[in-house]
């Protein structure tokens, strides 16, 4: 009785379905309707600028400092103006002298007492001078260089007392106030660019599991240096909810999700579903009823966190193992996790 206990355990034994229950995690496979791809970026500055004098000469005076914040129209520098006064006076001196002789000629030509041509040599004369006199005074105004718009000196390329240019870089102005983001995108990716159902959001570093919403401002198609195409995406209004200071230099991740939804009937699924076996080929494990068996797929692209494309070998709706892959038996008996 013992030997035939033990023969009919040994044969109940090699069935599988008498192979021990496991306890396992399950998923519902879902049609593909969407493709999040990351990257990394940066803030970037929506307002930012080398300033500059239109007319070289003496500093006299730099009234700033690396970091500090200005208001718009606030006068960052000012050059020696004696120079250019002199200019503006001998103009305006060339001026009053003009406007009384055109005055004058106005005058005597009503009485007909000069010719036409003498009148018109004298208004010339006027217009010119005038023209001479309001650009001396321009000039003069261009002595001092103002801020342009709010914002934090980024950096300070000269001294006072120092000798510039026209157009010589003195301060590099920077706004605060970051409304952008810059990153780089792959050749393989490109085209999907000129999708309009295409979405983005945007997560920082300092504000984790805040996801701001974007939209795709410009890129530029050529790759120089074969690093990538920048990309320029915008932040939209208003903000989620709360205080965010959001400041050039921000490093974050761009999430770019693309609608797959009028594709092939291509499914997605964890990685942690996929079972990769030393001898080859990639697989899962499909729940049907209380049993596991092996299922063939051919993958596609990774995208998101933690997701990877089937293209083949699994149909929605299907429930497949997501935990404990490689522990597994063909036809083993499986618990569901609830």
């Amino acid at each position: 009785m013992l030997l035939a206990f033990v023969v009919l355990v040994g044969c109940r034994g090699g069935l599988p379905n008498d192979l021990p229950e496991r306890r396992v995690k399950v998923q519902t496979v879902e049609r593909l309707n969407f493709i999040d791809k990351d990257f990394a970026g940066m803030s970037t500055a929506d307002n930012s600028t080398n300033l500059a004098f239109k007319v070289g000469g003496l500093i006299e005076r730099i009234d700033i400092s690396e970091g500090r914040l200005i208001p718009a129209g606030y006068v960052i520098a000012q050059l020696d103006p004696k120079e250019f006064q002199l200019q503006r006076d001998a103009a305006r001196s060339a001026f009053e002298t003009a406007r009384a002789k055109y005055e004058r000629a106005k005058r005597l030509l009503d009485r007909q007492a000069i010719s036409r041509a003498e009148y018109e040599i004298a208004q010339t004369q006027f217009v010119q001078a005038r023209a001479d006199y309001e650009n001396a005074t321009d000039i003069l105004a261009e002595t001092k260089l103002r801020a342009p718009f709010e914002g934090i000196i980024e950096r300070q390329f000269v001294d006072t007392y120092q000798r510039v240019s026209a157009g010589q870089s003195i301060v590099r102005l920077v706004d605060p106030r970051s409304r952008s983001v810059k990153f780089t995108m792959p050749e393989s990716g490109l085209n999907v660019l000129s999708d309009t159902a295409i979405r983005f959001s945007v997560e920082f570093d300092n504000y984790r599991g805040v996801q701001f919403p974007a939209y795709l401002k410009e890129y530029v198609q050529t790759s120089s240096d074969a690093s990538g195409f920048p990309v320029s995406l915008g932040l939209r209004e208003p903000l989620p909810a709360g205080r965010f200071d959001i400041t050039p230099g921000m490093s974050c991740t761009v999430t770019m999700q693309i609608d797959q939804s009028r594709a092939s009937d291509e499914v997605s699924v964890p990685l942690s579903a996929i079972y990769a076996p030393i001898e080859g080929g990639t697989y899962v494990w499909v729940v049907s009823g209380d049993k596991v068996h092996l299922q063939r797929v051919e993958l596609g692209e990774i995208f998101g966190r933690d997701r990877v494309v089937v293209r083949s070998g699994l149909t929605g709706g299907e429930k497949i193992v997501t935990a404990g892959v490689y522990r597994l038996q063909d036809g083993e008996r499986v618990v569901v996790i609830q």
